[in-house]
């Protein structure tokens, strides 16, 4: 009825969990990351709580339109059923098939198992996501305990999300349920929003339907907070009713009056009730009590100044107090605020250093698909090439230059053991992937390519939009894709020769060089405990990255120390 008259070409306040207008404030932001590290990573429980309407379900949405290639996941949104639906319902969502009309938790259990094996062989993960899971029973909980146990020798089939109420928390806090609760690696409770996270809130879904983002004052949207308790749901059917009443009254702007009004009719009862005036005045008298009070101190300092400086002298280093320069006595107390001025402002300069690299990200995470273009173009550039075919996928151009790509799911220590540059998929405010590309690293800090210029940010900064997802170029040193014990090759003369360069084999000559035998097994699972990885002798994608980064022939792109040019 209203979208024609405030110009939106669809309901922006509308409570269906659309994730077109997902908003990650710094709480959906880590939310996010939490489930995001639940499709990464193998085995255990990610538990995900939060009130009525903070957002769990569309967070939930949004993962799944983000989910990566290699990963399946099994949604259970009813979680009313018994032990045996629970299995039958995984079955269903990941295909599986079973005995038609079979009552047995075996057998529905032995043909999930089936299944698990295959996809991990195959290279895929699996991951069961349970919504509304406080309402789960005892048995059915402790039926899916149990699927954590379906397993390989070093790895978890099965990762499992539960997302529910703040009930959910005290269920698994039962002592019959201790088993479940110490199997969660990652937890997370979703807060309401902040005054400014509510005005940016309502703003990101005006701007999703192509409306003004000053439709509604500042005095409204802070009231909206107010009256919603900053819960994403309660702003939606607030703000929806107050386009609606602005409609009517064919006010273009939505002030606090109408708001107002709007929550007298859909919020619960005694949400929309105004503070009395009378306390509002009795506070009011208060604060011009306090204000006069402090004039009437500040006024009588003054002539205290002067006399009290001195005295401040003796906090010295040793007191563990922030010193500063102090005007001697009878001298001018200007001096000493001036040498204040400057140490305050040497701490500002620094603190800027940091915002405006942030605010440069910030910016740049509003860019459309140039931003894409822009850090795949820069990572070909720094292995000597240029991509020749615009429109088309970059891992295939790399394919056509004779370069690999890596796709994994990590954090900061897997980059650095990588040691290559990277494009790094960060989250703009409104949900969409922003690549960007990583050309340095060191302890705490990172640098980044972005519009022509190199960017060092704090990893702190940068944790809050980085969700582990990267991308990186290699070039395989072997003819084929993995080397094992049996093989005989030139390949395996260059692992050899790359082990002994390391001292971590002796050197052999003859035939002896191109052959995979037991000792050279033994060799490569010593370098992969060195590098971290996997043991287990056989030398894949990672063992064969690393053993190019120790290979002296090696001419690949490393990542720089941040400060390096």
């Amino acid at each position: 009825m209203y979208l024609k008259f405030y110009g939106l070409d669809s309901k922006p306040f509308s409570i269906a969990p659309d994730p077109r207008f997902l908003y990650l404030s710094e709480r959906h932001r880590e939310a996010l990351a939490h489930l995001l590290f639940g499709l990464g990573e193998g085995g255990g429980f990610v538990q995900l709580t939060g009130e009525v309407g903070t957002g769990k379900t569309t967070l939930s949405r949004a993962v799944l339109e983000q989910v990566p290639p290699h990963v399946d996941v099994a949604m259970i949104l009813n979680p009313r059923i018994n032990e045996h639906e629970l299995i039958a319902t995984l079955c269903d969502e990941l295909g599986v098939a079973y005995p038609a009309n079979t009552t047995s938790i075996k057998a529905l259990t032995d043909a999930l198992t089936r299944h698990l094996l295959r996809s991990h062989a195959d290279g895929r993960r699996t991951v069961l996501l349970i919504d509304e899971a406080q309402n789960l029973s005892r048995e059915v909980l402790e039926q899916v305990r149990l699927l954590t146990n379906l397993e390989t020798a070093d790895e978890k089939l099965l990762q499992i999300i539960l997302i529910g109420q703040p009930e959910l928390k005290g269920l698994l806090a039962r002592e019959d349920l201790r088993q479940l609760a110490q199997r969660i690696t990652a937890r997370y409770h979703l807060e309401p929003l902040t005054r400014d996270e509510t005005r940016a809130y309502i703003q990101h879904r005006l701007r999703v339907c192509g409306g003004p983002i000053d439709l509604f004052t500042p005095a409204a949207m802070d009231e909206v907070q107010r009256l919603s308790g900053g819960v994403p749901r309660l702003i939606n059917i607030l703000c929806d009713r107050a386009l609606l009443g602005g409609y009517v009254e064919d006010r273009r702007h939505i002030d606090r009056r109408i708001v107002r009004r709007a929550a007298g009719e859909v919020l619960p009862q005694g949400r929309d009730r105004i503070p009395a005036r009378r306390p509002v005045r009795a506070a009011a008298a208060l604060g011009l009590v306090m204000i006069a009070a402090g004039a009437l101190a500040w006024l009588a300092w003054q002539p205290l100044q002067r006399q009290a400086l001195p005295a401040l002298a003796w906090l010295g280093p040793e007191s563990g107090a922030q010193t500063a320069d102090v005007a001697p006595a009878g001298g001018d107390p200007s001096a000493a605020a001036g040498s204040t001025v400057e140490t305050v402002s040497a701490v500002a300069s620094r603190a800027v250093a940091d915002a405006t690299p942030a605010a440069a990200l910030e910016q740049h995470l509003k860019a459309g698909d140039a931003a894409a273009a822009a850090a795949w173009d820069r990572l070909f550039q720094r292995w000597g090439m240029e991509a020749q075919m615009p429109g088309q996928p970059a891992c295939e151009q790399a394919q056509a230059l004779g370069l690999q790509c890596l796709q994994r799911t990590g954090n900061w220590n897997q980059l650095r053991r990588l040691d290559r540059p990277a494009v790094l998929q960060l989250l703009a405010g409104d949900g969409r992937r922003v690549p960007v590309l990583l050309d340095g690293l060191e302890a705490d800090r990172a640098r980044l390519q972005l519009d022509g210029q190199s960017l060092e940010l704090p990893l702190a900064t940068l944790d809050r939009y980085w969700m582990g997802e990267y991308v990186l170029l290699w070039r395989s040193p072997i003819a084929g894709e993995l080397l094992r014990q049996g093989d005989v090759s030139e390949d395996v003369a260059w692992l050899r020769r790359v082990l002994v360069d390391q001292g971590i084999l002796g050197p052999v000559t003859g035939e002896a060089r191109y052959r995979f035998d037991a000792g050279l097994q033994q060799a490569v699972e010593q370098f992969q405990a060195r590098q971290g990885l996997q043991q287990d002798g056989v030398v894949g994608v990672l063992t064969l990255i690393q053993l190019n980064n120790a290979d002296r022939d090696n001419r690949a792109p490393r990542l720089r120390a941040a400060g390096q040019g």
